[in-house]
């Protein structure tokens, strides 16, 4: 099988590209229409976003002239703007979805309820569909998942986010038949379950970063998010709610994930976990019962074992979803997706006091993180999956600092996308019985 810069090689030389459809304009979207700009063999043809200028300026900066970019919301014009070789930026996501001439759709809002609307429009209209939405994958991705397969397309998280990297590790390991006893991330910063916008503006402003999103990541929630993608795709679960959040340098990763009782850190194996001193990489731990194996790891310089640690330094974010893109058109593969099902989830928690009859506002907000939990225990507790917050969502008591949020808790005043599709999904899977984990969370 080709490499894929040679297969897009190819496809250039026969005249014809992966044309993309992007919805969301912000830097994530702005880094991947760039970066397509530098590529053979595709092109981002269609740009939405809710402030039109955004997705115009999406390709002047990557160096498209302005008079081959065309400003409409109409289907016959843009998909007469494609055709004659420009790109088309627009307001309207749907149009990205429906295009005709688009062959792979990308979601890079953010916004669980609009990435559930943007999914569930382009597998309908049989087109593949690549996630940088981590949060809605997490409380829908098992049933877009299987509606994509029954419809031929792939769904799939992207490359270059730390799932989709965590998921190229574990992958090649399995693969190779080591025992893959653990599954991580680096942390960029301490945790702080109080972090909010307000406190996260100072730091926000000077990395011209939204003080919302780095909130989500001070408070753990997209740690949370990201490390259930990589359970519901593996099987793997936390090791206890919420995980440990160590704090180690490389070289200390295969001693940590030693059970307790061989001198480590930990409960079980098969585990998803954090690290605070690694970021921004991610790695896999791995073992072997095999003599010979042992023999050439230690001649490789990996360590002493049991335990060896295969490390990636980077990731590259959208920078990187080019590649899934690829994957999806070319291969027909997913880079990462909930091969398992809903095995965790992200669960809303309470990040201070709050009243009855007050709204929640949303991941990255004032008023609640995420924590992840083994599915079974979130059903259990009827706890709240953190994709569904949202400033729709008003309580129905008052709920303590640090208490879980369940359904119960709460009422939805306005109907949305993700909170349907979450109920067609759990009516879909209730009657499907889930391999037995041995963590009891």
């Amino acid at each position: 099988m080709l490499g894929i810069n040679r297969k897009l090689q190819e496809l250039e030389q026969q005249g014809t590209i992966i044309k993309v459809g992007l919805v969301g304009a912000g830097q994530m979207g702005r880094g991947m229409v760039s970066q397509i700009e530098s590529m053979a063999g595709m092109r981002v043809v269609i740009t939405a976003d809710i402030q039109l200028e955004n997705a115009a300026k999406a390709y002047t900066k990557s160096g498209v002239a302005i008079s081959d970019v065309v400003k409409t919301d109409q289907a016959a014009e843009a998909s007469e703007a494609v055709k004659a070789g420009k790109v088309v930026a627009t307001t309207d996501a749907k149009l990205v979805t429906a295009l005709p001439e688009v062959d792979v759709v990308v979601d890079a809002t953010g916004v669980p309820d609009i990435g559930a609307k943007i999914a569930w429009d382009a597998i309908l209209n049989k087109k593949h569909i690549v996630m940088l939405n981590v949060e809605a994958d997490v409380t829908i991705g098992p049933l877009l998942k299987k509606m994509a397969d029954a419809s031929g397309v792939v769904y799939t998280g992207t490359a270059g986010d730390e799932p989709g990297a965590i998921m190229e590790l574990y992958d090649f390991a399995d693969a190779l038949g080591f025992e893959v006893v653990a599954l991580g991330k680096g942390k960029n910063n301490p945790l702080n379950l109080a972090a909010n916008p307000d406190t996260a503006a100072e730091e926000a402003a000077r990395k011209g970063a939204s003080p919302k999103m780095l909130a989500s990541f001070q408070d753990g929630t997209k740690t949370m998010v990201e490390m259930t993608a990589v359970a519901n795709a593996t099987g793997f679960l936390p090791d206890k709610p919420g995980m440990h959040g160590f704090v180690s340098d490389v070289k200390g990763l295969p001693e940590l994930f030693k059970l307790k009782e061989q001198g480590g850190k930990v409960d079980h194996k098969r585990i998803v976990e954090y690290i605070n001193g690694i970021a921004p990489g991610v790695f896999a731990i791995v073992a072997s019962e095999k003599e010979e194996v042992n023999h050439e790891m230690h001649y490789l310089s990996m360590g002493e074992g049991p335990n060896y640690v295969l490390y990636r330094p980077y990731h590259l974010t959208s920078l990187e979803t080019p590649i899934s893109i690829a994957r999806a058109f070319i291969f027909n593969e997913a880079t990462i997706a909930p091969w398992k099902g809903l095995q965790a989830e992200t669960v809303a928690v309470a990040k201070t006091d709050l009243e009855e009859g007050q709204f929640l506002d949303s991941i990255g907000g004032f008023t609640v993180y995420g924590t992840i939990l083994s599915a079974q225990a979130a059903k259990d507790k009827q706890a709240l999956p953190m994709g569904l917050v949202d400033r729709h969502v008003q309580l129905k008591r008052a709920i303590k600092k640090g208490e879980i949020i369940t359904y119960g808790d709460v009422v939805q005043t306005k109907e949305s996308t993700i909170w349907r599709l979450r109920r067609m999904q759990d009516e879909m899977f209730v009657e499907k019985e889930q391999k037995v984990h041995p963590i009891n969370v």
